[in-house]
Parts: structure tokens; sequence; C-alpha cells
């Protein structure tokens, strides 16, 4: 490593100081919340066992999911390594949940990328468009909720669900923090009282203290391989909310009649439980890698979002290149940095639900986990890289001047 650079680190690290003991905190808070879960669930070794075949009686899925549903704030949850990704996950709650000639609206913007075929933005046979789901959206202004445009729309029309993404995605606007949801769903109450408040929680399980559910939403989604599985869960997803959209989404999963009952776990049951029990503090280890990048790419001269010292809501950093060699080589110095394929060399390539080539950079332990060091964007200008992730503030510093070498090289 260039003493210039291990220089700046240390410089940045004096500045960021402040920053760092506000996530020990709010750690410390979530910390306590999943142990109190445990502590009341009885959590003990016989919940570590599995079912296989139809999963019949499986205390330990049963046991997994009042935890899920007592630390997020929710009545029921369904958490379940039959779920893929959690765009399956949104998937099968879009699909429990809405019905021909219903209407979705959008009200945070374009939903990620992966969604598109999902809800028939881009034309596909299996879409919820192709089944006579109607598809409406509002944009964000200015990183605000457009409240008076979307109480316009709930007057005018009948809406059955509506959806926020929390996260980012691939776009440059700004996360959603848990004090502007509070805010939209009491607006959209004061015109519906009724339309489903659905929102995609990726990237954002214990950034804050709360979660959407205890603000008002219905429904929030979320990956295993992102914050809440702890980098120990090596895949799986969960819905939770209201106990009557669990039971739907559970009958959507499996088939009606079965629902939550079936469902093996094949061995799943430790690692969902001891990824949980790690989440808090493993989150806060990405966001101390998140803020500490932010700091050093700035006083390298790029756009970081957000700065190192705004609040935050969800694990994802930006940093914007201006020019794609630049993205391509940030990203292939993560991988050097990782301690898993540490030798491979990522080029961008037409992933699947994805518009633009995308480069992706993960030296994950786990196929595709961005709660470890991982760092990925779309081939389009402004060249923006996604960084997430980072199972220890260590591994994960290592890996951030490791992809700054490599840029400056």
């Amino acid at each position: 490593m260039r003493e210039e650079l291990i220089k700046l680190a240390k410089e940045v690290e004096e500045e960021i100081k402040d920053e760092l003991k506000k996530i020990d905190e709010d750690a410390m808070f979530n910390s306590e919340k999943v142990l109190r879960a445990f502590q009341r669930n009885n959590v003990s070794e016989i919940h570590f066992n599995s079912s296989t075949g139809y999963g019949y009686n499986d205390v330990g899925r049963e046991c997994i999911e009042k935890i899920f549903a007592e630390v997020l704030g929710a009545e029921d949850s369904l958490v379940r390594n039959q779920f893929i990704s959690g765009t399956h996950a949104l998937t099968v709650a879009l699909f429990a949940f809405l019905r021909p000639n219903d209407t979705l609206l959008a009200i945070s913007g374009k939903p990620y990328d992966t969604l598109d075929e999902v809800i028939g933005i881009t034309e596909n046979e299996s879409s919820l468009k192709a089944f006579g789901v109607k598809y409406k959206q509002i944009d964000l202004v200015q990183n605000e909720f457009d409240i008076e445009k979307i109480q316009e729309v709930l007057k005018k029309e009948k809406i059955k669900l509506i959806h926020i993404q929390r996260s980012k995605g691939y776009s440059s606007r700004d996360s959603i923090t848990i004090e502007k949801i509070e805010n939209v769903v009491k607006k959209i109450r004061e015109i519906d009282k009724e339309v489903i408040i659905f929102v995609d929680n990726c990237y954002c399980e214990f950034v804050e203290r709360q979660t959407p559910l205890e603000v008002g939403a219905d429904v929030i989604v979320g990956s295993l391989i992102k914050n809440l599985g702890g980098g120990i869960a090596q895949n799986g997803a969960y819905i939770a909310g209201k106990e009557k959209y669990v039971s739907l989404s559970a009958e959507r999963l499996t088939s009606p009649g079965q629902g939550k009952e079936v469902g093996p776990t094949l061995g799943a049951n430790k690692s969902f439980l001891q990824g949980i029990y790690l989440a808090p503090s493993v989150v806060a280890s990405s966001l101390k890698t998140a803020v500490f990048a932010s700091r050093l790419l700035e006083k390298l001269g790029y756009k970081v979002a957000p700065r190192y010292n705004e609040k935050r809501t969800d694990i994802v950093q930006t940093i914007e290149f201006n020019n794609p060699e630049k993205l391509i080589k940030f990203c292939q110095g993560i991988q050097k940095g990782s301690a898993v394929d540490s030798d491979s060399v990522p080029e961008p390539w037409d992933m699947p639900g994805y518009n633009d080539k995308i480069i992706m950079a993960s030296g994950s332990f786990t196929q595709g986990s961005s709660i470890e060091l991982s760092c990925d964007g779309p081939i389009r200008a402004p060249f923006i890289a996604f960084l997430q992730g980072g199972l220890t503030y260590e591994y994960g510093k290592i890996g951030i001047l490791t992809a700054v070498e490599n840029l400056q090289d």
C-alpha cells in the first residue's frame, strides 16, 4: 500500500470518528432488540434442527418467524430459504396482493431494474401487466415524496397497492428515511385507509432504530443475503407485516390451503438465527466502511452520496466517476481486495433482469451477498459505483484502499 494513501486513510479516520461512534450506539440499540427477541422466544439448540420433504411442524422455522416478526415490528413474518432473492420475495408478495384490474402505484419513482419485467415496464408474458394489473408511477421531487400528486391520484381513483423502495437502486436519488416514510404514510391515510402500503426494505434493516412497519406501513420485504442475514445466511428472504398479508404471501409461495405450514428448512435454521443475531454488528461494519469510503473518495475529488456526515438509511454508498473506465477500475479493485476470488477480474456483462451492461465485484463467501464488501453499477452515464457491505470494518477498509490504489494505477 502506498505511503501517501495510508497517511490519507489516517486523516480520514480522525475526521469520521464521531460518525463511527453514532453507528456503534445504534448497533447497541438494535443488538439489544434482537437479544430480547431470542430470549422471549426461548431459543435453544432444538431450533437449529431442520426438516426435509414437506417441512411439517418445523419448530425452528416457526421460532425464526416469530423472532423476525418481533424484531421488525410485524404481526407475522415469512422467512424462507425457498426465496431465491429479494426480487423473488417482492414478486411473490406483489402477485399475492394484486388481481386483474388492480392498480399498483409506485411513489418513489421507478423501482429497481430487476422489477421491470415483473411489473411489465419491460414486456414479459409472465408480468403483472400480462395478468391485467395496471401500473402508475410518481417520481420524487428533489428527493421528497410528491405529497400533493399522491393525494390527488388517491382521490381520483382506487389504488390497491402503493410501492415504496427505500434504497436508491441504480438511481442517483437519496434513499428514503423512516421519517419520510412516516410522513407519507400519514398523508396517504388521510385519503385512503385501505390501500396496501408496501415497502421494499432491502439494504435498510438495522441502519435506523425503527422499521417502516413501526411507522404505519403494512408490508416490508427484504433479502437475507443483505442486512438481516448477517453474512451467515446463504440464501433466503423475508416478507413481514400484517398477518393477512403474510398469509397471502405464504399461499402464493407454496399453495392455497398450505401456506406457512409447509416448506422444509434443509439445514438453514441455524444460519438464519445466527445471521440475524450478528446482523446489527455486521450492518454497523458495513456503515463504517461506507462512511470511510465516502470521506476518502470525496477528499480525492469525487462526488459521493451520502457524504460521510449525512444521515444514512441504507448501507449503499455511491461514487460518481463520470467515466466508464474509472468505474470499472474501482470495481476491479474491490474484487482485488476481497478474500474470495481476488484473482478474478470482473468485466461488464448482460446480467439477467437488467437493461444495461452491469459490472459487479463481489468477492464473497455467498454468491451475490451484498452485506459482504461488493461494488457494482450499470455502464451508463454518469457511471456511478454502488458500494455496499463489509463483514468487518477492518476488511472493508482494506478493500476500499485496495480499490483506490487500483484506481490510481
